[in-house]
């Protein structure tokens, strides 16, 4: 490719992500004024553990044989906290999964009690339990009551079998349930 072609690729690609920044302060906006709306519960991905997966040796309650948060990781997963108390969501629970990272997101955040729950445990090495944990999933947030509002902190493989969407590291996904109780329905995605 030419020079001058290739450096107006860049001013176009520079200019285009330049002018979609008010539309994402716009869409963040309205993400969180969703969020505030009765109904809206909340996934998000554990914050920043780098790696994929855990080791074969993998021992609940046992972080030193799990992938865990780095210093980026604890620092976002307070940064985080901050921003969701600095926008008024209160939240009456925080579910986590049991394995550390996910468990030190939920707590990191501050935002309050958090309580472990094993259906959101990842089942990235064993997918044979996926069906059954995110039934379980469903069927608690369909007995929620109207004015609960939750945030379920866990793994991308868990989110995405619930909603389709591949989240990013501290990524939230702002959904409330069908009208029939059996489906998620997404409203909106925020990375704080």
């Amino acid at each position: 490719m030419p020079i001058l072609l290739r450096n107006m690729f860049r001013v176009v690609t520079v200019l285009g992500a330049l002018l979609s920044l008010p539309q994402a302060a716009a869409a963040s906006d309205e993400a969180w004024q969703i969020w505030q709306s009765d109904g809206v519960h909340a996934l998000m991905r554990h914050a920043i553990a780098p790696g994929t997966g855990d080791p074969a040796n993998l021992t609940l309650g046992d972080c030193t044989t799990q992938r865990n948060l780095d210093d980026t990781g604890r620092q976002q997963a307070r940064q985080t906290g901050d921003r969701i108390r600095e926008m008024g969501i209160e939240l009456t629970s925080i579910l986590t999964s049991q394995w550390c990272r996910c468990v030190d997101t939920a707590q990191l955040l501050d935002l309050g009690p958090v309580t472990e729950e094993p259906a959101l445990n990842s089942f990235f090495r064993n997918r044979s339990t996926e069906t059954e944990q995110t039934a379980a999933i469903k069927a608690k947030l369909a007995s929620l009551s109207g004015d609960e509002k939750l945030l379920l902190v866990t793994h991308q493989v868990n989110i995405t079998a619930l909603t389709d969407i591949f989240p990013r590291s501290g990524e939230i996904i702002l959904f409330r349930m069908s009208d029939d109780g059996t489906d998620i329905d997404v409203l909106a995605r925020l990375m704080p």
